[in-house]
């Protein structure tokens, strides 16, 4: 009855994002923050601004009830980067991030962003942080089904490089397993226990033994469902108000039912 549910709700999930695609094509104007002429360089709120980054074949119109949800909340300095679709390399998408990350700092005044990645943009912001030297820059990096250890789904799809790079022992993942001591950013990691897209389920798991890491399971929804439903998007919230893990801060669960 709960894949019944689940693959019905991914449906109308999908439907409904493929009339919202077309508006999510183009990248999103970039304003800067009216500051006092003496604090030029100061962000404008406690929290430093998050960056959503979208899925394989998708763009920031997934996102959209995400953003409506963070902003309802106090997260006013929220943008979404768009890479191209027919980017073929993690690393140069992770490339792309950076100097979008660095554009948002200066435009910002902030030192460090959060980061929530869909999908593969979890795994490319997750490719800045470890080898590119993110971690000076991404305080929080939230994935939503985010193959870590690769998925062997849909073999047919191995034309695109792109997906090879997503395929369990592939360079890309091997440099991600490789050590990572001191890596500051803190990761939290929600995966779905009906999640299509992973194969087996618990690659959308961050086990790594240097990495500062939440795995959160999400229960009774699909993989499309993960940056839109609600109740995900209240543990995003938390995720990014909470303080890191050793602050003396109230743990959160290891799980979370929406259906």
């Amino acid at each position: 009855m709960a894949l019944l549910k689940a693959t019905a709700l991914e449906f109308a999930i999908l439907a409904g994002h493929l009339l919202l695609y077309p508006s999510g094509i183009a990248q999103e104007r970039r304003t800067t923050p009216k500051l006092p002429q003496d604090t030029a360089q100061l962000p404008t709120e406690t929290n430093p601004p998050v960056v959503l980054l979208h899925g394989f074949i998708d763009n920031r119109s997934v996102f959209v009830l995400l953003r409506r949800s963070l902003a309802q909340h106090g997260r006013h300095q929220v943008e979404s980067l768009n890479y191209s679709p027919l980017t073929c390399d993690i690393r140069s998408a992770a490339e792309l991030l950076g100097r979008h990350i660095e554009g948002i700092c200066e435009r910002t005044g902030s030192r460090q962003v959060d980061v929530v990645g869909h999908s593969l943009g979890g795994l490319i912001a997750r490719y800045y942080v470890q080898c590119l030297g993110g971690d000076l820059r991404v305080r929080t990096l939230v994935t939503l089904g985010t193959p870590h250890a690769g998925t062997s789904v849909v073999p047919l799809a191995n034309a695109h490089p792109i997906v090879r790079q997503m395929r369990p022992g592939s360079p890309v993942l091997e440099e991600l397993a490789r050590p990572a001591p001191g890596c500051r950013t803190h990761f939290v990691s929600f995966w779905s226990d009906l999640d299509h897209l992973m194969d087996p389920l618990e690659t959308a798991r961050i086990d790594h033994p240097d990495l500062t890491a939440e795995n959160i399971r999400v229960t009774g929804i699909g993989h499309l469902a993960l940056p839109v439903h609600p109740a995900v998007a209240t543990g995003i919230r938390q995720a990014l108000d909470t303080a890191r893990p050793g602050s003396g801060a109230t743990p959160r669960p290891g799980g979370l039912t929406v259906a």
